[in-house]
């Protein structure tokens, strides 16, 4: 690294013509300027430059070790004109891992906007409802939804969403109206979430506050949403859905809200990056992105 260091600082040497100019342009001393010549044609073990009164010049072994030397710096250069392009400006890979459920309009409506105005950025999308390893797959953001298990990784709270119970019209048409949350123990339940056919579901009465805990057996189980929400449609039971994922479902009828003035506990949708700090400037205008149009649903 110290001989990477006496290359540039040759360079500039060259460049600016004199040991002072090229010691304000690396804010170094003339002396410690000429003391990293100095050892830079001690390790080379050859001269490189004619030192005179008036001016520098190169020699023969000089002029071709420049080249080199100028080459180095100009990488240098553009490495730092990198940095500040992605420290500044929304460029190079976004690579963002979210719940498949997110795979519709949530994600374009907040991403597409934001590539149309900035061409040098472009987008990886990984949808799976397993959480990814977000340094291992060089994520650099990932939306997790629900409980978060504590790591290093450093999450923001975007807001929370509202889950409902839903079935389709043709499955409950076939049976007695639900007016309790104990009637729900007698129906077909398709669950989200690992292997366990059971579950805990928590109600709230909007009106009296009062609670209701039910354990309820699972006859499908599925870590996909969007099958989970296809069989719902198909009429096989009840599952639970996020509210800002099927409100055409529900505008159109295809799926119909049971017990609506029961109320499940929200879940917290949050953004989650490997770390807070030097977040290079498409990760902050895709957080942005995402948490003004997420909110705004």
């Amino acid at each position: 690294m110290q001989q990477l260091k006496r290359m540039v600082v040759f360079a500039t040497v060259v460049e600016k013509g004199s040991m002072v100019a090229a010691g304000e342009a690396l804010g170094m001393s003339a002396s410690a300027v000429s003391q990293q010549i100095r050892k830079l044609e001690a390790s080379t073990q050859v001269s490189l430059l004619h030192r005179t009164t008036r001016k520098l010049t190169l020699t023969e072994a000089g002029a071709i070790f420049y080249r080199s030397c100028a080459e180095v710096l100009e990488h240098a250069r553009q490495a730092e004109q990198r940095m500040a392009e992605l420290r500044d400006a929304p460029v190079g890979e976004l690579r963002i891992a979210a719940p498949v459920g997110f795979s519709g309009r949530p994600m374009t409506d907040a991403l597409a906007p934001l590539l149309q105005a900035h061409p040098g950025l472009s987008l990886r999308l990984f949808f799976q409802d397993e959480q990814i390893d977000l340094i291992e797959q060089r994520i650099d953001l990932a939306i997790r939804v629900g409980q978060l298990d504590d790591s290093s990784l450093v999450a923001r709270h975007l807001g929370d969403a509202s889950m409902l119970l839903c079935a389709s019209p043709a499955y409950l048409d076939a049976r007695p109206p639900i007016q309790r949350p104990e009637q729900l123990l007698g129906l077909d339940w398709l669950s989200l979430g690992d292997e366990r056919p059971a579950q805990q579901l928590a109600l709230r009465h909007a009106g009296s506050g009062e609670r209701q805990r039910l354990r309820i057996e699972s006859r499908v189980v599925c870590n996909n949403i969007l099958s989970l929400r296809q069989f719902t449609l198909a009429g096989m039971g009840v599952s639970l859905q996020p509210q800002m994922e099927i409100r055409e479902e529900l505008a159109s009828g295809r799926l119909q809200v049971l017990l609506p003035e029961w109320h499940l506990p929200a879940l917290g949708i949050y953004i989650v990056t490997p770390r807070r700090d030097a977040q290079p400037a498409k990760v902050r205008y895709a957080i942005a992105a995402l948490r003004h149009s997420l909110l705004s649903d």
